[in-house]
């Protein structure tokens, strides 16, 4: 009896032990989990580091109808809202990752459980972090070189982390979070990017397969890479849609049907600054954003990052009139303009250059040395201390290399000398197109291919614009009001006097209509330069060089009547701006990029609007728009009505500037101005004839082909109709007849009334 009361009694002191060993435990794992909350063992995320991780985001630069047009970034990542996923990929995470999430709160016991039982039986079955555990630890990522005791206290931590993710967000939350945290190869961060990357499509188009895919793939992005391992990709995608099929996502059939269809890759493609849209924008707007990021600051004192704060660029191109004007020079110089200048050159020695006064050899051999110099081959070698002699000889040995082509990239072997040869026969364009009364930049072409052509002919080259600097003259006549486009000036030569006593006279390039008197209206619609030489004359190129102040161009001018033929180096920029003036009844509006910026919350940071100023009157811009109709109609753009069929109103003027080094057209409708470019990049490689080489043969077909493309899609709602008239009649002006008869008469009277008074 005693025994048995003994035995009890040593028992129940085990049982006790037992809860005191139990709640002793509990205690320790409480205060363990307590020092962790309270960052005993090491520093925590905050509730604000969980509103705000240190990830690094790409800026986005979207076009005016939301198009994306490219980002600049650190990683290529970018963040989606959870209603903007496929519910396909979150079917898919959900199978492949954890089944369990919506019913765990952060952590999953039972894949706990299920973890140390098969490492005590070496039967294991998968790992044990949920969803949520997998974001906290791509939140804040694991030191490196971690002891073991860190290691364990390390993933403790991530427990304590994901419960205060699952306390403080919803389910959906957490799912976006993880989509926007994990990489999933190719450069691309997050799902948005990926979902771009390998499809060209936003996460809520994704298909089926697709989904499947890049839930796939975050598990090991490169062992699983469709670019790298597209056999074993395979296996995985079809390995999820299992499981999606197991936990009753998908239906059989489905299943059957999906996993036979092939990974499809065809519209892969790394977003980079070489790629995609409007590459020459983006890369000039990289530079604008720099520089407004240096005087903006976030509310942490720090300045804006452009590549990590995941800004929103809005900016005023259109993606449509975008892909146009790149068509169009792609058309135009690819299927027509380079082919032509390689048969002009074709068999002729030291082609494409001309030095007609100068010894040919000697200064191809200047050109060819100097482009040498420029290389990025030339200077690595020069730094690394090669000698003059040795460097000359690694550009006279063959090499494999990716070269430019207007029929796409072709692998080959040349020496870089020849290269440097090869891409000097290359005649470049240019084009922006400018929306008429709101300043917007729709188009934007700073030449022919970024990857092979990094230099951007739009805002950083300075070339003698020709013929198109005329209106600047003509615009100062119609002003004074002493001239109208009507008014008649003999057809002769005329000198101007210069500063040392001597004289300027230029010459015509044409006979047509010699020793008559023409109309100002005759004679810019066919550039001649003898009424130019008489009106620059008549007012001097001081006042010629303000007016074109007033309307926006801000390069160096030399006052010298030569201005008159168009001497002067401008940007396309400069001249498009200008141009508008006419179109904008007179106001000149600096062209704009961007319409806003926001940051990665989507606030407003600084909007943007136009620069405006009155530059010439209603009238006198109207008058501007007549003479340049003239252009079309009857001038050196006449080619627009019966070649390209654009018989509405459109206003312009072609430039061809000494020995054909470039060619211009300055287009101007009611809703767009726009304007090309095309030259060398040397001025010495040109046509070697006025036929081939003048602004209406080489720069105004793009135009035509570009406005073709507009006009023919209606979405973009682009007028063909004239352009409005000024509130006073001027139609008086440009009736010419009517405009004799009346001088004839008033002369009449004046002749007759002098009579009667003698």
């Amino acid at each position: 009896m005693k025994s048995s009361s003994k035995k009890n009694t040593n028992f129940l002191k085990y049982i006790i032990w037992l809860w005191v060993l139990f709640l002793v435990f509990l205690g320790g794992m409480g205060m363990f989990f307590y020092g962790i909350a309270n960052e005993w063992y090491g520093e925590m995320p905050s509730f604000d580091d969980l509103e705000n991780p240190q990830t690094n985001l790409a800026s986005e630069v979207y076009s005016a109808d939301k198009e994306l047009l490219g980002a600049y970034y650190v990683e290529n990542r970018s963040n989606s809202h959870y209603s903007e996923l496929s519910p396909d990929l979150v079917n898919a995470l959900l199978a492949i990752e954890d089944i369990r999430f919506t019913e765990h709160s952060g952590i999953d016991l039972k894949a706990l459980f299920r973890v140390a039982w098969g490492v005590v039986t070496g039967d294991s079955k998968g790992g044990g972090s949920t969803l949520t555990q997998q974001l906290a630890k791509n939140l804040f990522p694991r030191g490196q070189n971690l002891s073991i005791t860190q290691l364990i206290i390390r993933k403790f931590q991530e427990w304590v982390t994901a419960i205060k993710l699952e306390h403080n967000y919803s389910k959906q939350e957490i799912i976006a979070m993880y989509l926007n945290t994990v990489p999933f190869g190719s450069h691309s961060f997050g799902i948005k990017s990926a979902a771009l990357t390998f499809f060209n499509k936003s996460p809520d188009s994704l298909l089926l397969e697709e989904a499947a895919l890049m839930a796939g793939v975050v598990n090991a992005p490169t062992w699983y890479s469709p670019v790298r391992n597209p056999e074993r990709a395979l296996k995985r995608r079809n390995l999820v849609l299992q499981q999606m099929l197991t936990y009753g996502f998908i239906k059989q059939d489905v299943y059957e049907s999906v996993i036979q269809r092939p990974i499809d890759l065809s519209s892969y493609g790394i977003m980079d600054h070489n790629s995609g849209q409007a590459t020459y924008f983006r890369e000039f707007l990289r530079g604008e954003l720099h520089k407004w990021a240096a005087t903006h600051f976030k509310s942490d004192g720090k300045p804006y990052d452009i590549y990590k704060d995941g800004l929103k660029i809005y900016t005023t191109i259109n993606s449509k009139m975008q892909q146009y004007a790149e068509e169009a020079v792609r058309e135009h110089l690819g299927g027509e303009l380079q082919p032509n200048f390689y048969d002009h050159w074709d068999n002729h020695s030291y082609a494409p250059f001309v030095f007609p006064d100068q010894d040919i050899a000697v200064e191809v051999d200047k050109i060819m040395t100097q482009a040498m110099k420029r290389s990025d081959r030339y200077r690595y070698m020069k730094k690394a201390g090669a000698t003059n002699d040795e460097i000359a000889q690694v550009f006279r040995m063959p090499i494999r290399m990716r070269v430019f082509s207007w029929k796409g990239t072709v692998d080959t072997i040349m020496t870089p000398m020849d290269s440097i040869r090869y891409y000097k026969f290359f005649l470049m364009a240019s084009m922006m197109s400018v929306e008429s009364k709101t300043g917007f930049v729709r188009a934007y072409v700073g030449g022919n291919d970024y990857r092979f052509f990094q230099y951007d002919h739009v805002t950083q080259s300075r070339r003698q614009v020709g013929s198109t600097f005329k209106p600047f003259l003509y615009t100062l006549a119609m002003q004074e009001g002493e001239y109208t486009p009507c008014y008649k000036v003999p057809n002769i030569s005329y000198s101007v006097q210069l500063y040392d006593g001597t004289y300027w006279e230029p010459k015509n390039s044409s006979k047509e209509r010699l020793g008559e008197e023409v109309t100002l209206k005759w004679a810019l619609a066919n550039s001649n330069n003898w009424i130019s030489a008489y009106l620059i004359k008549r007012f001097s190129p001081e006042s010629v060089i303000q007016m074109a102040r007033k309307m926006g161009v801000t390069s160096p001018i030399d006052p010298v009547p030569s201005i008159a033929l168009g001497t002067p180096d401008l940007t396309l920029y400069e001249m498009v701006g200008a141009m508008n003036t006419f179109a904008n009844k007179g106001v000149y509006i600096k062209p704009i990029f961007v319409t806003k910026i926001e940051d990665k919350h989507g606030n407003i940071i600084e909007r943007f609007v136009p620069e405006k100023n009155e530059a010439l009157d209603e009238i006198t811009a109207y008058k501007m728009i007549e003479l340049l109709k003239g252009v079309v109609e009857e001038g050196t753009a006449r080619r627009l009505q019966f070649k390209y069929g654009l018989s509405n109103a459109i206003a312009g003027k072609t430039g061809t500037t000494q020995n054909q080094s470039d060619g211009w057209f300055m287009g101007i409708t009611p809703d767009l101005v726009t304007g090309v470019w095309v030259g060398a990049e040397d001025r010495s490689v040109h046509f070697r004839t006025i036929a081939l080489g003048q602004g209406a043969n080489m720069a105004l077909p793009i135009f035509g082909l570009y406005m073709q493309k507009v006009y023919a899609d209606r979405s973009l709602h682009i007028s063909q109709g004239d352009f409005d008239k000024p509130q006073s009649d001027v139609s008086l002006d440009f009736d010419c007849e009517r405009y004799d008869r009346l001088n004839r008469n008033s002369n009449k009277a004046r002749n007759k009334a002098n009579e009667d008074e003698f």
